[in-house]
């Protein structure tokens, strides 16, 4: 069902022609891919009788077809880790309960039986009154990225001088804090945000340790800023460095 409203803080996605806005919806209502890239899928959730709206990308993590199932709650929750479904429900009834943008690291598995590392970012949908009415965001299935032994093009391509780079070893040092994450898997995260957005590795690592200290939060809010902060740094990247 179409609904005007917001698809991030501030930002109307209910006016003009149906461009796509940041979160892969467009003004019209309707959630299309997002991207070519199967490793990133993106959702509404509407608070009001917990709707959800979920792109093509989106049921092909969870292992489904495009609109071969209604996307529910039950159904997120049924495909979360048992040792996390738990927190993931928590993290849901935070955000309905609060109205505020959220933000988790957690696994789920598809139909397949395959366990998959995800990241989520979502943030607030407002409609034309302000009201918050629901979240909109982003699943990124890092599955492939953080495999131990994975190897992809960029890892031949890349110079690998550049992972001696005081700044790069920062901007890992920095991943590893926040997810968890060993220095294998922190490089491997940076490589893909590199690949995906055409910008040179040294050159997004440096924007990312410049932006470290517009984090003002130091509590459970921090991996919130820290997940918008890796999502859209390469934005604000000079391409000519």
């Amino acid at each position: 069902m179409p609904h005007s409203g917001y698809g991030r803080d501030d930002v109307p996605v209910g006016a003009g022609s149906p461009e796509l806005d940041a979160t892969g919806i467009y003004a019209d209502g309707a959630i299309h891919r997002y991207n070519a890239d199967p490793r990133v899928g993106s959702f509404r959730f509407w608070f009001e009788g917990q709707r959800w709206e979920w792109s093509d990308e989106m049921y092909r993590i969870h292992g489904y077809a495009p609109g071969s199932v209604e996307p529910t709650s039950a159904l997120v929750l049924s495909h979360q880790h048992p040792d996390e479904r738990d927190s993931v429900e928590d993290l849901l009834d935070q955000a309905r309960y609060s109205g505020g943008s959220f933000s988790s690291r957690h696994r789920l598995c598809d139909t397949a039986g395959r366990e998959r590392n995800l990241i989520v970012v979502a943030e607030r949908m407002l409609d034309a009154t302000d009201a918050v009415v629901g979240a909109s965001g982003h699943y990124i299935d890092l599955t492939d990225v953080l495999e131990q032994g994975h190897r992809d093009n960029l890892d031949k391509t890349l110079p690998k001088l550049f992972e001696a780079r005081a700044v790069i070893e920062q901007a890992k040092g920095a991943l590893r804090l926040v997810y968890g994450m060993n220095e294998e898997q922190a490089f491997k995260l940076l490589q893909w945000r590199s690949q995906e957005n055409n910008t040179k590795l040294r050159a997004l690592a440096n924007r990312l340790v410049a932006e470290l200290d517009s984090l003002t939060e130091v509590t459970s809010a921090l991996r919130t800023e820290f997940d918008h902060l890796i999502m859209t740094v390469h934005e604000r990247v000079n391409h000519r460095s």
